[in-house]
């Protein structure tokens, strides 16, 4: 089962949503202050991590950049309907996914369940099989599919599930061009709440933690590629 972790100073919302994630096999632990969450994540034993924007002690932002200074856990971000640039913010500081507030508890298992699933080798929690997850080696660039690994020029660069998730995408295909409703559907797992400038956001991320390497083009009003060479080819 896993454990997920909500952040929310709503003292109601706790209690019936763990009812409600019970039936997905997904245990609910509610913290109500993000000091509290802090010391729990660094407890450690959660798989994903909610988080509301709108928090005492810090907001959610500056909650979700604490994290992310230790950890690559899965999160989704709680923000106030409409808020746009809430969702961009919060993507720009490394959530996974946002929902807007109010939000039906099953929407919400469903992105937990996408977010989760990136996390594990074949997407059911087994370990691959050997020989069916190679690792793609390219000129400074390998991609270990089995280990979830990166690595640049030999050092491993930690990242999300969303951001292995999209290099392991554009990988798999070097050259091919991916538009960004190839790349949200592959990520996101539906077309709901189409939002392309997650995206981009998701792609400068990537990028950042790749750098020196100049390996993800942009091809103007078409999508993005990898445009790196195969070692030894």
């Amino acid at each position: 089962m896993s454990r997920i972790l909500l952040i929310d100073d709503d003292e109601n919302l706790g209690p019936p949503l763990a009812t409600y994630f019970q039936r997905f096999e997904l245990q609910l632990v509610h913290a109500t202050r993000p000091s509290a969450g802090l010391a729990l994540l660094r407890a450690g034993g959660f798989d994903a991590a909610i988080l509301d924007v709108m928090l005492p002690e810090m907001d959610g932002f500056e909650l979700c950049r604490t994290i992310r200074k230790d950890s690559d856990i899965p999160i989704v971000m709680l923000t106030a309907r409409g808020e746009v640039m809430d969702r961009v913010v919060g993507l720009e500081l490394g959530a996974d996914d946002y929902l807007p507030k109010p939000f039906e508890p099953r929407e919400l298992v469903a992105r937990l369940q996408t977010v989760l699933r990136r996390r594990k080798p074949n997407g059911n929690g087994h370990a691959a099989a050997p020989g069916a997850a190679p690792t793609l080696k390219f000129e400074g660039l390998e991609v270990d599919v089995a280990r979830r690994a990166v690595r640049r020029s030999g050092q491993e660069v930690e990242l999300t599930g969303t951001e292995f998730e999209l290099l392991l995408m554009l990988a798999r295909e070097p050259g091919r061009v991916f538009s960004r409703d190839d790349i949200l559907n592959q990520l996101r797992g539906h077309e709901a709440d189409l939002y392309t400038r997650a995206v981009d956001i998701v792609v400068s991320r990537l990028r950042k933690k790749l750098e020196p390497l100049d390996c993800i083009k942009t091809l103007r009003n078409a999508g993005y590629s990898l445009a790196l060479g195969r070692e030894g080819e």
